[in-house]
């Protein structure tokens, strides 16, 4: 068998990022295996990704951002020796187009993969993006462009691809959602009230936002239940009046952590946004047969069948009531947390979404150059 060659261009080191790691990288010995020789090049060196997301340190994001860029001029020089680049987000996160036009040009074949609706994030809070470096890589137009122009796309979410279809070419969209290795991700929760009950969140610097949200639903609970409020990020995290337990994410402790959940929580904000938004943090927990409590927006009601495999809310009292509720009843939490891991494993594991990805790149393959 003649072994095909790809040239993954990637914004982040690999394993570290949620929106990588949990979508395309868990493939790549699929893909290996299928006979593709795979290179990885991310804008990102591990001493960039460390700050990247932090305010301050100028100095280290600068740098970071000029070995990204020297990488990449690296790269335009390899692109045309491979079968395949597949660009995930972005080429260089930074002023125009013109990286990804060249390597659109340079490239036999492209096949862009686009989360959450960046469309639509140059209007998003300060907040979110709390520096120049982050807010930079969310602009739209170097999207547009690759949506535009790539031999297919892969979209985060049906509203996204949509909007793809309307702009790609060749009218070659699909909707891949996150996936999740339900091998690796196992249950441990007892749906016992022996302890207090973990409510859990997981997620980073730049979705600290949305949990934020959530600080008046869980001070109001603390008066009602006993509970304790788990976050795993890559940030500090204080909340006075609520039993906090703050975990900072590791590779090597992901699993340990999630598995202190007795339900998870998946707060979003109801604006255009979201609409991009694939599920992930939900189908977390549905892995671990967690009932989930989300906002009832975008992806989430395609994921979650309120009072079957989860719970969907909108209003303030409406978290407290159904966080409340859960934490009261364990076999409730049974019910809904079995239910949403047989979706998990159904739905969203590997081996049901690997068969999207193969379709992808079969098409991509047959385009003769």
């Amino acid at each position: 068998m003649t072994r095909k060659r790809m040239l993954v261009l990637c914004p982040f080191p690999e394993g570290v990022a949620a929106g990588q790691r949990l979508k395309y990288e868990q493939y790549f010995d699929r893909w290996r295996a299928d006979g593709w020789d795979i290179d990885i090049s991310n804008f990102m060196d591990d001493a960039m990704w460390e700050v990247v997301y932090k305010s301050g340190f100028y100095a280290r994001k600068v740098k970071g951002a000029l070995k990204g860029h020297a990488r990449r001029l690296r790269d335009l020089g390899r692109v045309a020796d491979y079968d395949l680049v597949y660009v995930f987000m972005y080429v260089t996160p930074f002023l125009t187009s013109g990286m990804e036009r060249t390597v659109r040009k340079l490239a036999k074949r492209l096949v862009y993969d686009v989360e959450d609706n960046i469309l639509v994030e140059q209007n998003l809070p300060k907040e979110l993006h709390p520096n120049f470096i982050t807010r930079a890589f969310k602009g739209p137009g170097k999207a547009k462009y690759l949506i535009r122009e790539a031999d297919h796309v892969i979209s985060s979410s049906p509203f996204l691809n949509d909007f793809c279809l309307e702009m790609n070419k060749r009218k070659a969209c699909t909707y891949i959602s996150s996936s999740v290795d339900t091998d690796r991700f196992q249950p441990a929760t007892p749906y016992t009230n022996d302890k207090p009950v973990v409510i859990g969140w997981t997620g980073t610097f730049s979705s600290k936002i949305f949990l934020d949200q959530l600080r008046p639903v869980f001070k109001r609970l603390a008066e009602r239940v006993d509970f304790k409020l788990k976050v795993i990020g890559n940030f500090d995290y204080e909340l006075p009046g609520v039993n906090l337990d703050v975990a900072q994410w590791s590779a090597a402790r992901e699993v340990e952590d999630l598995q202190e959940f007795d339900i998870g929580v998946y707060p979003l904000p109801i604006d255009d946004w979201v609409l991009g938004k694939s599920g992930l943090k939900a189908i977390q927990y549905m892995a671990f047969a967690l009932p989930c409590v989300a906002t009832n927006v975008g992806t989430t009601p395609m994921l979650i069948e309120d009072g079957f495999n989860g719970r969907l809310v909108r209003s303030e009292d409406d978290w407290v009531n159904a966080l409340e509720e859960l934490v009261r009843n364990p076999e409730l939490r049974r019910k809904l947390g079995e239910q949403a891991r047989k979706d998990a494993v159904a739905n969203y594991s590997l081996d049901a979404i690997a068969k999207q990805y193969d379709g992808v790149l079969q098409d991509v393959m047959e385009i003769s150059v």
